[in-house]
């Protein structure tokens, strides 16, 4: 199928490496019979706006600037990696920045809220209770308040996840499909953390439209497998009707693993943190307590009961957020 990209604004670092994780495989996949893991470096998209949220703003900024905005809004958690990266972005392009955070704030900002406020992001905190139930009030509000201000607006929604962010891994599964026919083999199965759905829609919908036999499989952090399905199903459609593409998104294989989301989005048991530290020790990689963390001890755990056992290769997309893994600093104890 060929595709028209829409309007793209160049900002990520691309292509992204490849890398072999040898000493994970040998420790936790060889054993089983499992497969030789990699993992996409999508957290080197760009040093301070590391990870996946860049890929889709790249396009959500191209549309912003050929409709004429002067302002993004966007919402998210107050270590939100999306946000974060949004603010980043409207620095670099010049456009101003609204962010909607989610929970209240006291004393000196760390992690991703720290970069929002020096990247000059105007922030709004709201209370879970009123962020989940009026978050379409509170974008209205803002663009409101915005337009009165002589600006205009362009709304982002959780993660950039929507039918246009969903280019940036229509997109970043080609890069890495490239990646990996360079390297000598197609991957049976794609693996990344999955939390406002969007990188797995693109990496799903973009693996169908190459024709490849690759099976994604987005480890939720948040929400159940149902939510993520239809997610995945609402940003294709979104997809499909803004480019009129004739693909059937009821054809797409959407896998979702939702046994390891513990206690809920941003919170982490011993186990995910003790992976996060054995990872780091083992390879040299660094991993967050909320999405690629979590995902990866999900990872680590399957295939210690031989689920990917069937395969040769599988490729891990590190989608970022390292910044979030200084708020939960406590958590790590380190041998002497």
């Amino acid at each position: 199928m060929s595709l028209a990209f829409p309007a793209r604004v160049s900002l990520a670092q691309l292509p992204t490496p490849l890398q072999p994780l040898n000493r994970i495989s040998e420790k936790y996949s060889k054993p089983y019979g499992g497969p030789r893991i990699w993992v996409k470096r999508d957290d080197l998209t760009e040093s301070g706006m590391s990870g996946n949220k860049l890929r889709k703003l790249e396009f959500v900024a191209g549309a912003a600037l050929e409709q004429g905005c002067d302002t993004l809004i966007t919402c998210g958690g107050i270590q939100s990696n999306h946000c974060r990266t949004t603010a980043l972005v409207g620095a670099r392009l010049g456009l101003r920045v609204q962010l909607i955070l989610r929970g209240q704030h006291s004393g000196a900002a760390d992690g991703n809220l720290l970069l929002d406020e020096l990247a000059g992001a105007m922030v709004a905190f709201y209370s879970p209770g009123q962020y989940f139930s009026q978050l379409e009030q509170l974008f209205e509000h803002w663009r409101d308040y915005h337009a009165q201000l002589g600006h205009k607006s362009l709304s982002i929604p959780t993660g950039a996840s929507d039918g246009l962010g969903i280019w940036g891994y229509i997109a970043g599964v080609q890069e890495l499909l490239e990646d990996c026919r360079n390297a000598g083999f197609e991957p049976e199965h794609i693996v990344c953390a999955t939390g406002s759905g969007g990188t797995q829609a693109g990496l799903t919908l973009g693996a169908h439209i190459a024709g490849v036999r690759t099976h994604v499989t987005g480890f939720a952090v948040c929400d159940s497998a149902d939510y993520f399905r239809r997610k995945v199903l609402e940003d294709v459609g979104q997809w499909r009707q803004a480019t009129g593409s004739n693909a059937d998104e009821r054809a797409l294989d959407i896998r979702v693993n939702e046994h390891y989301i513990g206690p809920g989005y941003a919170l982490a048991e011993e186990p995910v943190y003790r992976a996060i530290s054995e990872v780091a020790r083992l390879e040299g990689l660094i991993l967050d307590p909320v999405y690629t963390g979590k995902a990866f001890y999900g990872l680590l755990q399957e295939l210690s009961k031989g689920t990917y056992s069937d395969c040769d290769n599988l490729v891990f997309v590190h989608t970022g957020g390292q910044f979030g893994l200084f708020p939960h600093r406590e958590h790590f104890s380190f041998p002497p």
